[in-house]
């Protein structure tokens, strides 16, 4: 074996970890000026004005601080997303379950709080689908970990819960970003939802050549529409508590049988 040329070798550069503020060490802050204030304002903008109006400069204006200062808190814009993204997770409230019985309407509450979320932050969605699902942030982390336990205490194995988990947060997600959507667009336009389904709802009915289908949209009008989405979501919703709730009954059963069998004394 030749060693000296095993020495000569380049050797290969170990992966650079990926960028991150989760990964990057925080500076001590001492000023004013701090990393929770940048991030409540950023909220508020984001709130009032939109994913599009966030902007280093912006945010610098309206808390009053040049952007070399936000820099040296948040290094760049991308991590800013990060950091509120984390922040509004922090708002959600996850149940605790120690009943397995318990564990569909926990983790209804736990869908319908993310929805509550996106509703509350219409930006969230966009956000959360910029960045992606694979970023560590200590809310996130927390809000995942009480949600996979109500799944595990119910009986699923830890990857099952994980793929389920991933299938209900998808559910919301997706749905909740297209709800966000038409309210975002009726906002734009100056319009309450309800006054603006009431001006083109009926030129949809004149328009529906299935007599049916007309009449249950002319008693949709009637309704509340806030109402009519929260239906909505339940039903989809219910869809996937359905199949879940179907799996985890096989695999109790197989579990009780498999059970037995070991107890069994053999001839």
């Amino acid at each position: 074996m030749n060693t000296d040329a095993d020495a000569d070798a380049p050797h290969p550069a170990a992966p650079k970890p990926p960028a991150s503020v989760w990964t990057r060490p925080q500076r001590r802050q001492k000023e004013q000026l701090t990393r929770e204030r940048i991030v409540a304002e950023t909220v508020r903008l984001l709130d009032e004005e939109g994913l599009e109006a966030l902007s280093m400069r912006t945010l610098g204006q309206r808390l009053g601080a040049g952007a070399t200062s936000l820099y040296r808190h948040v290094a760049s814009k991308d991590e800013l997303i990060e950091l509120v993204a984390d922040a509004v997770y922090g708002e959600m409230e996850i149940p605790e379950v120690t009943d397995p019985a318990s564990w569909r309407p926990a983790l209804r509450a736990v869908a319908h709080t993310l929805r509550a979320a996106g509703l509350r932050h219409m930006w969230l969605g966009q956000v959360l689908g910029q960045i992606g699902m694979t970023y560590v942030g200590p809310h996130v982390v927390d809000v995942t970990a009480r949600s996979l336990a109500i799944l595990t205490t119910a009986g699923f194995t830890m990857n099952e819960a994980t793929q389920a988990m991933g299938a209900v947060s998808s559910y919301v997600l997706g749905a909740t970003t297209a709800e966000t959507g038409w309210l975002s667009a009726l906002r734009r336009n100056g319009y309450e939802e309800k006054d603006w389904l009431n001006i083109v709802g009926p030129t949809v009915v004149e328009s529906t050549a299935d007599a049916d289908l007309a009449g249950f949209l002319l008693e949709q009008l009637k309704r509340n529409p806030e109402e009519v989405r929260l239906e909505n979501f339940g039903y989809g919703l219910d869809l996937i508590l359905d199949s879940l709730q179907a799996r985890l009954t096989v695999r109790l059963a197989e579990t009780a049988a498999e059970g037995q069998q070991a107890d069994t004394p053999r001839a």
